[in-house]
């Protein structure tokens, strides 16, 4: 799935979609938005490594935010246009916002995962999203935790437990390995399905 916010022939969120996110959580949210597709529109299609690094930085100035104290509840996964108008989230928003980013900059499906780890430090669950330039590749891990991509053999304070895009999950075997893929893929993922959804909403024709 595309998050497609600008092409050629749609120029983005339409005023007054735009104006209502102003109206509900202020005009800076509005702001945050229009750069979010002004980054997508004077990206588009460029250099993979030069993309990572572009979206990496540009949601990691986002802020930290349990979703419980954000939300209201325990577990849950805002759309993009959530994170960034209510300029707050947890890892899994982070993670999220960055793969529909990358998506919607023409990088492949199956070069991105989000994937659920444990943060040893940190003793807790954790999501970072991992970016393979080749499918047999160590993945580089683009996470809010620290500035810097690194190389997922670098961050040994990162275990991994499973991994999904909008096709496939998998369940992790090694550090930077494939995994064993499970039948059904991400659509098992109730979370997932429901972000998805709410994703399809913001895209309806009147919000455009």
């Amino acid at each position: 799935m595309s998050v497609s916010i600008t092409t050629a022939d749609n120029p983005g969120f339409s005023p007054a979609f735009l104006d209502g996110i102003a109206k509900q959580y202020g005009s800076r949210a509005k702001l945050r938005v229009i750069a979010w597709q002004r980054l997508i529109d004077e990206e588009r299609g460029g250099n993979e490594w030069q993309l990572i690094h572009v979206v990496n930085d540009f949601f990691n100035r986002v802020k930290f935010v349990s979703d419980k104290k954000h939300w209201g509840q325990a577990d849950y996964w805002a759309t993009p246009v959530e994170f960034l108008a209510t300029y707050g989230g947890d890892c899994e928003d982070f993670s999220i916002a960055k793969y529909f980013t990358l998506r919607e900059l023409g990088v492949s499906d199956e070069r991105l995962r989000i994937t659920y780890v444990k943060a040893i430090k940190l003793n807790q669950a954790h999501m970072v999203l991992a970016y393979y330039e080749n499918p047999e590749d160590e993945p580089l891990i683009l996470d809010n935790l620290i500035p810097r991509i690194e190389r997922a053999s670098r961050r040994t304070d990162l275990v991994p437990v499973y991994s999904f895009n909008g096709n496939n999950l998998w369940m992790s075997k090694e550090r930077g390995q494939q995994g064993r893929i499970v039948e059904g893929g991400a659509k098992r993922i109730n979370l997932w399905r429901d972000l998805n959804n709410r994703m399809r909403q913001e895209k309806q024709p009147n919000n455009r």
